[in-house]
């Protein structure tokens, strides 16, 4: 059984109950949607970044330089925050980077600290995976507040196996494998949703409306785009195919997400075509050379 997840107090340090909620890695993919959710609904806000922040960004939010592997600018990112979500990732050093911030975290008596996980990480031996199960694990004994959440794979991601073989005369797909991604931004609203409220432990998981196999979203993600290539299916060998092809990384009895692959894929080619036609009419009457 896991430690309880709300623990009587913090181990040091002040609790901030109307501080900001700190979120790291604020600018990446999961980051964004969720700074702009928390922000929505007048939650304080902090955006933790490795970079400064960009002259147009007029958000009303805290920014806060941080790097979190070398732990430069850690402290001053957490002091007085009441809660953190921690959406920064690092294939390499996930534990690392969590055991530095939970350390933060535990000294500056942050009340709250949510964590995104992965859908399948203590049953796929995935390096990557591996790591984000340990990280649960140290969260869990950590004795700061704690809530995890784990998540299918993003539309984005999926989409994004396919799109990276652009290149490639044809796009191969694991044989056997299924995936059932779901919207970032739904995951961002389950998070904020979790950080406004107590520290509740894992939560249960959040999976995508839909379960594909990955030829068939390779074929979808072609489509939308205007292509028609062939997809080949690869057959993958080890432990770690196996366990996909089990079905590992899917949450069928938790498919909450309501926003479909097909759609996600329609949005975004919306968005690109309304982007491509915005430049066009920037570049229209320009100087003749």
């Amino acid at each position: 059984m896991a430690p309880s997840p709300n623990p009587t107090g913090p181990a040091s340090g002040t609790p901030h109950a109307t501080g900001p909620v700190l979120v790291t890695g604020g600018t990446g993919t999961l980051g964004r949607p969720l700074v702009d959710t928390l922000l929505a609904d007048g939650t304080p806000v902090r955006v933790m970044s490795r970079r400064p922040r960009r002259a147009y960004d007029e958000r009303p939010c805290e920014w806060a330089v941080c790097d979190l592997v070398k732990g430069v600018g850690l402290a001053a990112a957490v002091s007085g925050a009441r809660a953190i979500v921690h959406c920064a990732t690092d294939p390499w050093r996930e534990v690392k980077v969590l055991s530095r911030l939970v350390e933060a975290a535990r000294e500056a008596g942050v009340r709250h600290l949510v964590y995104i996980s992965i859908v399948g990480v203590d049953r796929i031996p995935f390096p990557y995976y591996k790591a984000k199960f340990a990280a649960e694990r140290l969260l869990e004994q950590s004795g700061v507040p704690w809530t995890l959440q784990r998540a299918t794979q993003f539309h984005d991601l999926v989409a994004w196996l396919t799109t990276a073989q652009r290149r490639l005369p044809g796009v191969v797909a694991p044989a056997g494998f299924r995936f059932q991604p779901v919207e970032v931004t739904e995951v961002a609203h389950r998070l904020a949703t979790a950080v406004r409220g107590e520290p509740a432990g894992r939560l249960p998981d959040l999976g995508g409306p839909q379960v594909h196999t990955a030829h068939e979203l390779a074929e979808l993600t072609l489509r939308s785009a205007g292509r028609t290539r062939r997809v080949l299916d690869l057959p993958l060998p080890g432990r770690t195919a196996r366990a996909f092809r089990q079905g590992h990384n899917l949450a069928p009895e938790s498919a909450t997400g309501t926003v479909t692959f097909a759609e996600f894929l329609a949005a975004r080619q919306a968005r690109e075509a309304g982007r491509t036609g915005r430049e066009g009419q920037t570049g229209q009457g320009g100087e003749a050379g």
